[in-house]
């Protein structure tokens, strides 16, 4: 049986390796701290590791790119997009409004907490209903309604998922609070040995990191040069700091091709040429938005 290493129960990690994997039999393990899903498969503790990467609202998630490129050297080997619905968690009668049942009363809400991404994809939500409350962070979505559950009366209320509701006994207060309806996850399955999907790809895609040479002028035209002429499609390119010097930057690109095409180790050789430093950081299975008709725990 695969061990999977993710966020806490209740996250959207959480729901978005239940859809990967459904009904195939795989060994969770929680970690609540992003590093510690990373290293846990570094250890050889799980066999693959599930990584938020991308969200539609707030764009990459940066702390988790730099893990992969600065920290470990485990390739990515599935990459799938999930739909982030966050709600309002808490306990009802708190906030009960005694005119109908089920209205709640904002007015009592002193705190909400969640994932700094989380909260930020329901800001507008917030300020319009409880501009008074206290914003506070949490580690993960699961662990802010963990936090609000051992808190009862204090008027707290989380950002979170209904499967991280259900896990801690709270109630869904209110649904699908986020800003944008359009809003997505990207997810990627790190791991040292491929995997075949149980949800057919869509399409194969390979992740590079390309570090420019210093003395170069033109040299990222020259790069991207390189695969527009052989009709390579990149469908994403993100400079991040090397972490070396001020202004130093690599480039992160997505090829929507599989590494062992002729064309794309063409492109590569030819970047190398130019005396640039190209990791590849995994050529996987794709799997596209329009196949994300997840059902969201009630």
């Amino acid at each position: 049986m695969k061990r999977i290493a993710l966020l806490p129960e209740g996250s959207v990690s959480h729901e978005a390796a239940l859809h990967l994997f459904g009904d195939e039999p795989v060994e969770l393990l929680h970690f609540k701290q992003i590093s510690d899903v990373f290293l846990a498969t570094v250890s050889g503790h799980s066999d693959y590791s599930v990584i938020p990467m991308e969200n539609t609202i707030e764009g990459s998630v940066s702390l988790h790119m730099d893990w992969l490129v600065h920290e470990v050297d485990i390739p990515m080997q599935i990459e799938w997009v999930y739909p982030s619905i966050q709600n309002l968690i808490g306990k009802r009668e708190e906030f009960q409004s005694g005119e109908q049942p089920g209205d709640i009363d904002y007015s009592k809400v002193t705190k909400v907490l969640s994932h700094p991404v989380a909260m930020a994809q329901c800001l507008q939500f917030i300020r319009s209903r409880m501009p008074r409350a206290e914003l506070e962070h949490a580690g993960s979505t699961s662990e802010a309604v963990e936090l609000v559950k051992k808190n009862p009366g204090q008027g707290w209320m989380a950002i979170g998922t209904a499967l991280g509701a259900k896990r801690y006994g709270l109630d869904v207060l209110a649904r699908q609070v986020t800003d944008h309806d359009n809003n997505y996850t990207r997810f990627v399955l790190i791991g040292p040995r491929p995997l075949e999907p149980a949800i057919p790809a869509a399409q194969n895609k390979t992740s590079l990191l390309v570090t420019l040479p210093e003395d170069f002028p033109g040299a990222l035209h020259q790069v991207l040069s390189a695969f527009a002429w052989r009709k390579l499609n990149l469908s994403r390119i993100e400079s991040r700091p090397t972490k070396k010097r001020l202004g130093n930057y690599y480039f992160i690109m997505d090829v929507l091709e599989s590494l062992d095409a002729v064309l794309l180790k063409s492109a590569i050789g030819e970047i190398e040429a130019l005396g640039c430093q190209v990791r590849v950081l995994g050529s996987y299975p794709s799997l596209s938005f329009g196949e994300q008709k997840a059902e969201v725990p009630k």
